[in-house]
């Protein structure tokens, strides 16, 4: 159930990066308050903000469930490996090598980092 949790919060997360940088995309611009019917229309931008508060939520509960140095470090890395992978497939994004190659790298960093040493 807390692996569970960890994977909802990393999909919650990079789902929110996803909608709020479709919410910036023309014909959508910033909610402000100067055109508050475009704010307020402007869906992506507060599906996006409702999903990180639901992120953050999924982030308590883990920590309810794991220790602090386990839950960070795999919901960050995962979302940042997902957002850049979302960015390729969604937005059609430039994937460099060096973005697979760090995607590798941070994800045997938390390895490493949450590795129960005997």
């Amino acid at each position: 159930m807390k692996w569970l949790i960890l994977i909802l919060g990393i999909a919650s997360n990079a789902s929110a990066s996803v909608l709020v940088k479709t919410s910036m995309m023309p014909p959508r611009r910033f909610p402000s308050l100067s055109d508050p019917m475009a704010a307020l229309s402007n869906w992506p931008f507060w599906l996006g903000l409702g999903l990180y508060g639901v992120a953050f939520l999924l982030y308590a509960a883990a920590l309810a469930r794991l220790p602090l140095n386990v839950a960070h470090p795999v919901l960050t890395a995962g979302a940042v490996a997902s957002v850049a992978l979302c960015s390729v497939v969604i937005f059609r994004e430039p994937f460099y090598w060096t973005t697979g190659a760090g995607i590798m790298l941070v994800i045997a960093g938390v390895a490493l980092i949450t590795a129960r040493v005997a």
